[in-house]
């Protein structure tokens, strides 16, 4: 079952895992999230994915969503602590 968001209009559809990490991410906008942390709470204790396994779904977001994947403006990549998403009025 596939999920879609809205960005600037454009109707985008997201894979279930997908939706879920996006929707945790910018349910807590602004807060920086370790790979860790995204795997306890995005896909929970039934998982047998790495921590690389984040990256991979990041980047599938990211390309998605963002008008330019490789200067992304939503979902942010903190170096050495994680991912953040980003919404209008947020500082690095």
């Amino acid at each position: 079952m596939a999920h879609s968001v809205s960005v600037a209009g454009r109707l985008i559809e997201l894979s279930a895992l997908e939706f879920r990490l996006l929707h945790y991410m910018a349910s807590h906008s602004g807060m920086v999230f370790s790979r860790d942390q995204l795997l306890d709470n995005v896909w929970g204790n039934d998982r047998t994915v790495t921590p690389r396994s984040v990256d991979v779904y990041i980047r599938r977001v990211r390309e998605k969503i963002e008008l330019k994947p490789q200067e992304p403006a939503y979902v942010q990549t903190i170096h050495g602590v994680g991912y953040r998403f980003a919404s209008a009025g947020d500082e690095l």
